[in-house]
């Protein structure tokens, strides 16, 4: 196989060579960061678990794939990686209460955001934290809204765990199987050096350019006098009731018609 001509310089055997089981240790990072780290939002993980699928199958170049084992392990990695991320998540909100939320609009942070996730655990209840992990932007503030709110841990855990086997685990399962359609397993063979320029470069640039836009609002939002800043009062208010974690989906529960809360 040769290089793409595009980018003759990006010689697909030097990058796999030079990356060996870094490669998959980046992808794992950027998936704990999704739900581990606040800024994780900016990250397209379920596009990287697809192509972290994909590249897991045998080429001329790499026999075992591009991570060098089998897509088992990588697929399972990948999933403790986005378990671990959520308890470290839960975690964070769960010691730092209320004051998570107390940020300026920086572009790495918005109300909108925790807003958005509120919503989402209104309408669903616990079952927020399953269905958040295939959800952008909620399943990174979703593991810290439910620490701050005091989630049951026992609970929270559990969830986590399937939305972990589901997103992380089926995912790249998911990539993988579709490599063994002809049409795409060709693509993925004779332009593998492409898909890992897109997969490391395309990730690169989305961050940068999202980062870039949301801050870019903060300051206009600012220059117009707008109030950018989220104070502990205005925080607290964004603390979910205990009693929203145990409704069922688009079911009531008694004092946790809306999202305001105490600090706890």
């Amino acid at each position: 196989m040769q290089p793409a001509a595009l980018i003759p310089w990006l010689d697909p055997a030097a990058i796999i060579e030079w990356a060996g089981p870094w490669a998959l240790v980046v992808v794992c990072f950027i998936v704990f960061a999704e739900t581990g780290l606040l800024v994780g939002f900016l990250l397209p993980g379920d596009t990287l678990l697809i192509i972290a699928g994909l590249l897991s199958h045998s080429t001329e170049i790499a026999p075992n794939g591009v991570f060098g084992i089998s897509v088992w392990w990588v697929a399972l990695l990948i999933g403790l990686s986005a378990f671990v991320g959520g308890e470290v998540g839960y975690l964070i909100g769960h010691k730092a209460g209320p004051a998570v939320f107390e940020r300026k609009e920086s572009g790495l942070f918005s109300v909108k955001n925790v807003e958005r996730t509120n919503a989402f655990f209104e309408r669903f209840g616990g079952l927020t934290i399953i269905l958040a992990r295939f959800v952008p932007i909620v399943r990174t503030f979703a593991p810290v809204a439910a620490g701050v709110g005091h989630m049951h841990k026992g609970k929270y855990t559990l969830y986590n765990l399937i939305g972990a086997v589901l997103w992380g685990f089926g995912l790249t399962m998911f990539g993988y199987l579709i490599g063994f359609i002809p049409w795409v397993r060709d693509i993925v063979t004779e332009h593998i050096d492409v898909i890992l320029l897109i997969a490391v470069g395309g990730t690169a640039l989305v961050t940068l350019w999202h980062y870039l836009r949301e801050r870019s609002k903060a300051r206009s939002a600012a220059a117009a006098g707008e109030d950018v800043t989220t104070d502990a009062g205005e925080a607290r208010e964004l603390v979910l009731d205990p009693e929203v974690f145990d409704q069922t989906p688009d079911g009531e529960t008694p004092g946790a018609a809306g999202t305001t809360g105490t600090a706890r």
